[in-house]
């Protein structure tokens, strides 16, 4: 390894956002998840959260994901209520996109505090229970005539909203992970 990509792979540690999270339910198509972590990791995102209780896990492709799956934690659950139980009690508010009438705007909310964002399925959005076990749902405001982006594409918004306000608060300036953790992480990054 050059001395020139150690020190790429170091600063984009520095940069690591551990506070930050998506979840994925029941998104199928797998060129949408690639998608999505492509995004996840531009914006400082360390880990994501699958869930799939309807679909299998899908296969990521190193060419689809621009290999950013090498760069991200994925854990697995196979419940929506088994990841946000386990988000709260890391002291993560979630925050799941969905079209209600009660739904927030995206640029209304906070987004430098610990939060996960979840998003679902193509056609059937996120289920009735991870709108249950959210702290609040939200959607991006929309002027046209169709109703929702592409998941990805929402994803990709709402998480340049999400590193908008946090450059704005100062969050990339100093690192959210020890040195220790950024040492561990280097060490696994160089062996990929």
């Amino acid at each position: 390894m050059t001395e020139q990509r150690k020190k790429k792979l170091i600063s984009v540690l520095r940069k690591r956002q551990p506070d930050l999270t998506i979840i994925i339910e029941d998104i199928y198509d797998p060129h949408n998840v690639s998608a999505i972590l492509r995004s996840a990791d531009a914006v400082g995102i360390s880990e994501i959260q699958l869930v799939y209780t309807s679909n299998e896990f899908p296969e990521l492709g190193k060419k689809s994901s621009a290999s950013a799956k090498k760069w991200i934690k994925i854990r697995k659950f196979n419940s929506i209520e088994e990841c946000c139980k386990n988000l709260h009690s890391e002291g993560f508010l979630i925050y799941a996109t969905h079209l209600g009438k009660k739904s927030k705007s995206l640029y209304d909310l906070d987004l430098t505090q610990k939060v996960a964002f979840v998003f679902g399925n193509e056609h059937r959005g996120v289920s009735e229970k991870a709108i249950k076990f959210s702290d609040d749902n939200f959607q991006i405001p929309m002027m046209g005539m169709i109703p929702s982006l592409n998941v990805s594409v929402a994803c990709a918004v709402t998480l340049y909203e999400t590193l908008r306000q946090r450059m704005v608060k100062g969050h990339f300036k100093k690192s959210k992970l020890s040195r220790l953790q950024r040492e561990e992480i280097l060490m696994q990054w160089i062996k990929k």
